[in-house]
């Protein structure tokens, strides 16, 4: 069976099963979004994740909390399992 990547922003954020255990990534990178929205959550700037990771734009973190924001616009049921 064929796995299908699928990307969201013109490509800037990708969703690839074989990469990055299928988490969302930038432009197809090892570098999820997960990561960037952990890096502003701790305080870190944009400049200073541009400098850890200069394969990125400021557009790339721009679509990352784009992108979280999007899927935070989605309805969940949480479920306890413990």
């Amino acid at each position: 069976m064929q796995t299908e990547t699928l990307a969201y922003f013109n490509g800037a954020i990708t969703v690839d099963p074989d990469l990055c255990n299928g988490r969302p990534t930038i432009r197809g990178q090892r570098i999820t979004v997960q990561t960037i929205l952990e890096f502003l959550s701790a305080g870190d700037t944009q400049e200073e994740i541009l400098q850890h990771y200069p394969t990125l734009t400021a557009e790339d973190i721009q679509s990352c909390l784009a992108f979280s924001a999007q899927m935070m616009g989605n309805r969940y049921t949480l479920q306890k399992t413990a």
